[in-house]
């Protein structure tokens, strides 16, 4: 099992972790975020997180929210070597970036430059589209999926800020197995699938999304919509009640040869390096 750390992020800092929250740098914003699994102490002193720009936590009503302790934008730009995306503070305390998954976007990168040849990349739950403009940066055509429109419409904005409105990206507004189960009558295939399916959700027409339920499914039809000559298959999984184990079994019953990687997705808190894992992983490659 391996430990994926996201190590080379300028624009982004964990500066501290402990009592059940997260203090993190976005751009020139510091924020503070609760992380349920963060039991154990802080190591900068409480002035330290009291100067944070904002705050997610309850108002006098009991509501969660963001805190603001100044002006805010409504969205600011963060870059990641050659990729740029908005950051925002969303109603549900993510800010639509995960730092940690900066690793895989170096992946996609790599693989698809090294291939030598044009690629179709197909991504799933593709949520504000960083791992869909890595791609695309690299040369490939992707098709990008995601079941909300406002995301999809966050993920354009990042496609215009990033500088690759002439690259070919697709964007869909659909139900994840629905639309590999159409993929498979049309006889479209990919050379790459990246899936970031939640636990629990819903297509934009009220379809169910249960992970244990329709998973597995999922990945069969992924299967059916590789191309000949695949180059990989990247899998993260965000508060799920199983291991990095499940993913790789998973993958291994693809019987697809190449190499499967699993463990955890982490980033490192900044000065003592002390790792918070984020979510677990598992990804296929060709070599």
């Amino acid at each position: 099992m391996k430990v994926l750390v996201t190590t080379n992020f300028p624009d982004y800092q964990l500066l501290d972790t402990g009592n059940g929250k997260r203090l993190e740098r976005f751009g020139k914003f510091v924020l503070v975020r609760p992380d349920p699994q963060i039991l154990w102490q802080p190591h900068l002193n409480k002035h330290n997180w009291e100067q944070a720009d904002a705050v997610f936590g309850k108002d006098r009503d009991g509501k969660e929210k963001w805190l603001s302790k100044k002006p805010i934008p409504e969205k600011w730009l963060l870059k990641y070597k050659n990729l740029a995306f908005y950051v925002k503070l969303s109603p549900f305390k993510h800010t639509g970036v995960f730092p940690e998954q900066a690793v895989h976007w170096d992946f996609i990168n790599q693989k698809i430059k090294g291939s030598g040849r044009g690629v179709n990349i197909l991504n799933l739950f593709g949520y504000t589209g960083i791992s869909s403009l890595a791609a695309a940066e690299a040369g490939a055509k992707v098709t990008h999926l995601d079941a909300s429109r406002p995301t999809i419409g966050w993920a354009r904005e990042n496609q215009q800020a990033s500088g690759l409105d002439n690259r070919s990206i697709r964007w869909i507004l659909d139900d994840a197995l629905k639309f590999t189960g159409r993929e498979i009558r049309r006889g479209v295939k990919y050379d790459g699938i990246i899936m970031d399916p939640p636990v629990y959700g819903h297509g934009p027409e009220g379809e169910k999304w249960d992970f244990n339920e329709h998973f597995p499914q999922l990945l069969k039809n992924c299967q059916q919509i590789l191309s000949a000559t695949p180059l990989f298959l990247i899998i993260n999984a965000y508060a799920i009640s199983a291991s990095a184990l499940m993913l790789q079994n998973l993958l291994e019953d693809l019987s697809l040869g190449g190499t499967i990687e699993a463990g955890e997705l982490a980033l490192p808190e900044e000065g003592r390096g002390r790792l918070l894992s984020t979510g677990i992983f598992a990804r296929w490659s060709n070599t």
